[in-house]
């Protein structure tokens, strides 16, 4: 138990960590950029000729070319969109929000580009013997996916290193301020000595790489670096699983490792296909086992990590709602092997958790399908198939038989049944940190339940506010889904005999349990859904009616619970009239307690809407009921029907000799005109015998029941 208990905070030390974070939200935050322009490639390149015809000859070609004009406004620059991001959510996680991030994000973006060499170079080419000077324009194939690991860097490195020596500046500034210039200026003007350091500092990193590795820039050295691994031995069994290791490697640190690894694919496995075809058309036998092919149709399936395994292991076994959210949303891409959403949405990257099966399943499914290919079971690939084609259809096409289809379906097998165990795991973890949050997020509302009355807990920051949108959006969930639980409260008379039960709402989360009521109304409340919530209580009240009386008694008083807010609305009393036309509640013996106290106004519009309550045929009740002015006004009002007395007033009778003066005037005010006085939290037969003394005669608590569940 001690060392997972070390083994869990250990990951969650690693995944609160400042670049994780940054990395994870950066990638997150691009997630629309990757949407678009997966979307934009899956229309561009859908796996059917009638299809392709249509978008290439339609208008001149005009599908086809906004298609790729989409596709390369996104996935071109790919990794400026990385760097911005992810130098954005590393200042917003490290800042004191004092020091500009659109400097760190300007420093980030220039050293990117000084290290992709994406700057404009003069060259003298000889053209008919004549030397001329050209200018290289700005070059966009240095920007794309390929570069995604330098993004990482620069995005990560250039902005830290511009937060350091902004707070080293920081007092040093005065210097730099512009005598009658605005503040924007200003703040200008102090963000350009560490912009200017951190910039030349990676010039001279990236002149000094030229310099001695003779390369064009830093990012072609990494290029050079990731060919030189792969220099060594033939294209055989060890190079291909090296190649998806590191693949998969890569992916797991946010790096897009295909198209990093790009190059290698080109040299070493895509000139494959060329050879087996070329072996055909002479008549001869393909001898060639690892193609591009080879790894999109058999190893890649649903993206890197064979992440299609994923999807299905989720929906199968996953138990986490927002989780197979996610996966249905994800699974048109994955479909046609783009799986963006899955790997940056749960994330994969940075997860340990999901290190070993995003690891293991591409490389089983490598090693079954090299064996397959190369003892004969499966033919070898003679067909050019594209990257996006869907599984089961690409393995038929790729090999020209069923038994290339039928391999996929046995490594998407494996595949779900090795992430199973994980997924599982994943669950157990986010119902731990699910309860760790809620527990933390509950101690916070009721410590500061009063202080927090007119404030909206969705619009608290950080972790706090974002649980508590996700409850709020749980809670109207159910509500319109009509699962809304309520739990039924009996109350008794001195005699033993039961005359009353209370319909107490009860939302039953399926990690967290019940829900603390006045939680769930301060949600509802703050969303602008309490009257939803509440109209649900009262049809459910009504649609449980027979059930309580068959567990309860017949004839007894059913009460159910509405705000002082709420009861006083039009819609409220609409609502009522029109359960009133449809079954009338005159001889029903239903009651309508009044909560929050504080909320009632003594209006014309509350005397209205109580009066228009009673001639229905309800009665009206006041919930905690005490001495102060506002309740005595009840009194004198003649408001209600029943007065509950305020809990407080009954939990302090064995320990405050005022409780009973208390209790003994309210009641004598309340039997001189009429009105039953109830009293709650009644626990012990001497509280019972104590209040009967004072001249209360019906209770409600513990003593006699808690608040228990209808069978269904």
């Amino acid at each position: 138990m001690k060392k997972a208990k070390e083994k869990g905070a250990a990951i969650r030390k690693i995944e609160s960590s400042a670049v994780v974070r940054a990395v994870r939200d950066g990638l997150v935050n691009i997630i629309p950029v990757l949407i678009i322009g997966a979307f934009a490639l899956i229309l561009n390149y859908f796996p059917v000729k009638g299809y392709q015809s249509f978008i290439t000859t339609f208008a001149g070609g005009f599908l086809s070319k906004l298609f790729t004009m989409v596709n390369s406004a996104t996935f071109g620059p790919l990794a400026v969109y990385m760097t911005v991001s992810i130098s954005r959510a590393y200042m917003a996680i490290k800042d004191d929000g004092k020091i500009s991030p659109f400097g760190a994000i300007t420093a980030s973006l220039i050293s990117f580009f000084i290290l992709a060499g994406a700057y404009i170079e003069d060259t003298i080419k000889e053209i008919d013997n004549v030397k001329v000077l050209e200018k290289e324009g700005f070059r966009l194939g240095n920007m794309g996916p390929k570069a995604m690991f330098l993004a990482l860097i620069t995005g990560l490195g250039a902005s830290a290193a511009y937060l350091a020596l902004s707070r080293f500046l920081r007092g040093k500034r005065r210097i730099l301020f512009s005598s009658g210039a605005n503040r924007v200026f200003n703040n200008m003007l102090s963000t350009m000595f560490p912009i200017v350091i951190v910039v030349g500092a990676v010039a001279v990193i990236n002149l000094a790489v030229i310099r001695i590795f003779d390369v064009g820039s830093f990012r072609e050295l990494l290029i050079k670096f990731s060919s030189w691994l792969f220099s060594f031995g033939e294209v055989g069994f060890i190079k291909g699983f090296c190649f998806v290791l590191l693949s998969s490697v890569l992916w797991m640190f946010g790096i897009h490792g295909s198209d990093t690894l790009e190059d290698v694919m080109s040299k070493y496995f895509t000139p494959g296909i060329k050879e087996n075809m070329d072996a055909v058309a002479a008549g001869g036998k393909p001898t060639v086992i690892l193609t591009k092919q080879f790894f999109d149709c058999f190893v890649l399936m649903g993206g890197c990590g064979a992440t299609i395994c994923l999807l299905i292991a989720i929906v199968i076994f996953s138990r986490n709602r927002a989780r197979r959210g996610l996966a249905y949303t994800a699974a048109f891409p994955m479909i046609f092997n783009i799986n963006e959403l899955m790997v940056f949405g749960i994330p994969i990257v940075f997860n340990p958790i999901m290190l070993i099966p995003f690891l293991t399943v591409p490389l089983v499914c490598f090693s079954t399908s090299y064996i397959a290919l190369s003892t004969g079971i499966v033919p070898l690939i003679t067909h050019e198939v594209e990257w996006t084609t869907p599984i089961i259809l690409g393995g038929y096409s790729a090999t020209g038989s069923v038994a290339g289809a039928l391999l996929q379906v046995f490594n998407v097998i494996l595949g779900v049944l090795i992430y199973m165990p994980f997924v599982k795991l994943l669950d157990k973890r986010a119902e731990a940190e699910a309860q760790r949050s809620f527990k933390a997020f509950l101690d916070f509302f009721k410590a500061n339940e009063s202080a927090l009355a007119g404030k909206k807990l969705t619009d608290l920051e950080g972790e706090k506010g974002e649980f508590a949108k996700g409850l709020s959006a749980e809670i109207m969930h159910s509500i319109k889904t009509g699962d809304v639980t309520l739990a039924y409260q009996p109350q008794y008379g001195y005699d033993g005999k039961c005359m009353g039960a209370e319909a107490l709402l009860r939302f039953i989360h399926p990690v967290h349990g019940v829900i603390y009521p006045p939680l769930v109304i301060k949600l509802a409340e703050d969303g602008d859904f309490l009257f939803e919530l509440e109209a649900a209580v009262v049809k459910r009240v009504l649609s449980d009616r027979e059930e309580v009386y068959v567990r309860f008694g017949d004839g007894i008083k059913l009460s159910f619970n509405v705000t002082g807010k709420t009861v006083v609305t039009e819609k409220f009393l609409s609502l009522l009239q029109q359960i009133n036309a449809e079954t009338p509640f005159e001889g029903k013996n239903l009651c309508v307690e009044v909560t929050e106290q504080a909320a009632l106004a003594f209006d014309d519009t509350t005397r209205n809407a109580f009066e228009q309550i009673r001639k229905m045929g309800l009665l009206l009740a006041i919930d905690d009921f005490s001495m102060g002015q506002t309740s005595l006004n009840y009194l004198k009002e003649n408001m209600f029907d029943i007065i509950k007395l305020d809990g407080s007033l009954v939990k302090g009778l064995s320990s405050h000799a005022n409780c009973k003066e208390i209790i003994q005037s309210i009641v004598s005010l309340s039997s001189a005109l009429g009105l039953t006085v109830l009293a709650e939290f009644v626990e012990t037969e001497w509280d019972k015998e104590t209040l009967h003394e004072l001249g209360c005669d019906y209770y409600q608590g513990y003593l006699y029941s808690p608040a228990v569940y209808l069978e269904k």
